[in-house]
């Protein structure tokens, strides 16, 4: 069964965001950009999981988790802060908050946060079933995405954790045009204030370190647009 998140953030481009990759994952996901409207769909509809902003429209985040939990109403909760707010997270967390993402952050983190609440609240129907082990196969590559840790011919990769985000999010995309905008939000958070020449360095180290797989990926530049995952010819292939 498809499970519901329900996203509540009035951030136009951070919704839209959040929207689009969580339903890349397989969620349903509702998006409100209003506290009291978002208050009384939480109410009404079953949802297995809310993302809650705490800077709303209408109704503050802290109040609307208070009145859910008021309510009886036990969804798991992954409240996000703004930076260095400490107290909200404190608060957030006295309230019933499950979780928290503090802002920037890359959205690759945000979907292994909301997996991880998701399998800890017994919520994760489509995961529980599955090894703990996921494996993601690319060529004479092994992904874990739950550990972070790639195989490479028998042997770990020490891959940084922003490597490891980048080469997942192309993984899980062969073949199409991947922007440099695109990876930025989606690994860095929609509001970091570094240019895309990060993109580049973390891309260029990932090439180095996979160099050594005879049927390692290809990550390919695409001039003045981005990257592209290309995978593996098969052995024997005459073109």
């Amino acid at each position: 069964m498809t499970q519901k998140v329900l996203v509540i953030e009035d951030e136009p481009t951070l919704a839209r965001l959040l929207s689009y990759n969580l339903s890349q994952e397989g969620y349903d996901t509702t998006v409100i950009d209003h506290g009291a409207e978002g208050l009384q769909v939480a109410l009404q509809r079953s949802f297995d999981l809310i993302i809650l902003d705490i800077m709303l429209p209408g109704m503050n985040g802290f109040e609307i988790l208070s009145r859910l939990r008021q309510n009886g109403n036990r969804t798991p909760v992954i409240v996000l802060t703004a930076r260095n707010a400490e107290e909200e997270v404190v608060q957030g967390l006295k309230r019933g908050a499950d979780d928290y993402m503090t802002k920037p952050f890359g959205v690759a983190e945000l979907l292994a946060r909301v997996s991880a609440v998701l399998r800890r609240t017994g919520n994760d129907e489509t995961k529980v079933t599955e090894s703990t082990d996921k494996v993601i196969t690319a060529g004479d590559l092994s992904i874990y995405p739950e550990r972070y840790e790639v195989i490479l011919n028998g042997e770990t990769v020490p891959l940084r954790p922003k490597e490891f985000e980048v080469l997942l999010y192309l993984v899980q995309r062969p073949g199409m045009v991947i922007t440099r905008d695109d990876l930025m939000n989606v690994v860095w958070g929609f509001d970091y204030i570094g240019g895309q020449r990060t993109v580049d360095v973390h891309v260029s180290s990932l090439r180095k370190k996979l160099e050594l797989g005879q049927q390692s990926v290809e990550i390919e530049s695409i001039r003045g647009v981005g990257y592209k995952l290309v995978m593996p010819k098969k052995l024997g292939s005459s073109n």
